[in-house]
């Protein structure tokens, strides 16, 4: 009996030890910050919020930096003494590196994670911007506008993964929502900023303090980064049990699902272009509107593509079949953006197709990311939004020239047709996507 009873108490005892020992090697053999801590504690929504916010942060810095160029233009044109046309290069050279980038940080995404990415693309992206304006020459802008186009290929693969890993699937279209909204901000934001510090300081302390601010965030987010941790494609594989390799950048280029969505993204940019870039002149030249109705009828579209992605966040996160809205708000775009030249309508009735299409394309995206997200193949999500995406910018390239065109020879109507055609194409390349995996 009383061998029986210490033979209880030992099994007893090692047990306890045992149920210890995970707690204990977990306190003492891995070293995590207090912030990781504390992270690690929040209620899974909370974290799932913690995220979401870090990420639109991300977001918000990239799209705040992309447009610090465009009210300096005249004041760098007359302090330079360049042509508008080599200032446009600036552009042009920083959307060739971002574009051409993106597919090499998605490459990177999944082999050092995202987190690592996101961080050290927006330190070279920030640096950079405010480099160039303490550079003394033009010539020595063009370089750096190229190292901050590299900063800015990483945001989309890098914080779109980040999201796809970290937020729960009932909860990622909204997530998607909030990340397409954070930059609209940026975009919003960065004209007023940077117009405003120009007056008050000159262009350079503009271009050098957003470029600063944008270190500063970074910082910030450096002190939050647990919550934007993004496994590795090892660390996936390793996680789930997997031994096969992860899949090679050249098999995620050649998977047929891939390239449908970059033809989705590269179609939609060559319709987006148009309109987001050439609507007001086309409006004053076209159908005779006064410049201030013109912007207001495109701040009306861009106010109404927020409210889309809103209520697209909500939907895509109820629906099941994301490549039906896809479809439909494709759909709806192309038709509004058709009837805008047909006939002369009231000023209204124009204004409100265009604000139809800026609500139809918004209802579309969160679904557009969802569908994407669920084609990506596991461990290759970074890899599939660095190839998918970098279609917005490859079209953003040739795009203006035929916008241009259509502008000097002054058919400015046929501007929303030309955009309503890249449109309906993209009707088929989303149900593709859907059928292709």
């Amino acid at each position: 009996m009383c061998v029986e009873h210490c033979s209880r108490r030992f099994r007893a005892a090692r047990t306890r030890v045992l149920t210890l020992k995970p707690a204990r090697e977990y306190e003492t053999g891995v070293r995590r910050s207090a912030v990781s801590v504390a992270a690690a504690r929040l209620p899974a929504p909370s974290r799932e919020f913690a995220t979401i916010s870090a990420v639109g942060t991300a977001h918000f810095t990239s799209h705040l930096l992309q447009l610090s160029f465009a009210p300096l233009f005249i004041a760098m044109r007359a302090d330079l003494g360049v042509s508008f046309t080599e200032l446009g290069l600036l552009l042009s050279v920083f959307y060739l590196a971002s574009g051409s980038g993106q597919v090499l940080a998605g490459i990177l995404v999944d082999r050092f994670g995202a987190h690592r990415l996101l961080l050290g693309g927006m330190a070279l992206h920030g640096g950079a911007i405010a480099a160039v304006g303490l550079a003394p020459t033009y010539w020595l802008m063009l370089p750096l506008v190229l190292l901050a186009g590299l900063g800015n290929a990483v945001y989309h693969p890098a914080d779109l993964s980040i999201l796809s890993h970290r937020i729960s699937p009932e909860r990622l279209g909204r997530a998607f929502a909030a990340h397409v909204i954070a930059g609209n901000f940026g975009f919003a934001a960065s004209p007023l900023v940077s117009g405003a510090l120009a007056l008050a300081f000159g262009w350079r302390v503009a271009l050098t303090t957003m470029g600063l601010a944008a270190l500063g965030l970074t910082l910030a987010l450096v002190l939050v980064r647990p919550v934007l941790h993004s496994p590795t494609s090892h660390e996936h594989a390793k996680a789930g049990g997997e031994t096969a390799p992860p899949l090679s950048f050249t098999r995620v280029l050649m998977m047929p699902v891939v390239l449908l969505a970059f033809l989705y993204f590269f179609l939609s940019s060559l319709a987006l272009v148009g309109i987001q870039n050439f609507s007001i002149a086309a409006l004053q030249e076209g159908f005779l509107f006064s410049a201030g109705f013109a912007t207001l009828t495109i701040t009306a579209y861009q106010l109404a593509t927020a409210a889309g992605v809103l209520a697209g966040g909500v939907l895509a996160d109820r629906a099941t079949h994301h490549h039906r809205i896809a479809m439909s708000g494709l759909a709806a775009a192309a038709v509004c953006a058709a009837l805008i030249p047909l006939g002369a309508p009231p000023a209204f009735v124009t204004a409100g197709l265009l604000i139809g299409i800026g609500l139809a394309i918004g209802l579309s995206m969160p679904s557009r990311d969802v569908l994407v997200r669920r084609a990506a193949p596991k461990g290759a999500t970074g890899k599939v939004f660095g190839v998918v995406y970098s279609g917005f910018d490859i079209g953003s390239l040739g795009a203006p020239l035929v916008y241009g065109a259509l502008m000097d020879h002054h058919f400015s109507r046929m501007v929303f047709l030309a955009a309503a055609v890249p449109l309906c194409l993209a009707i088929f390349t989303a149900l593709g996507v859907k059928r292709a995996y």
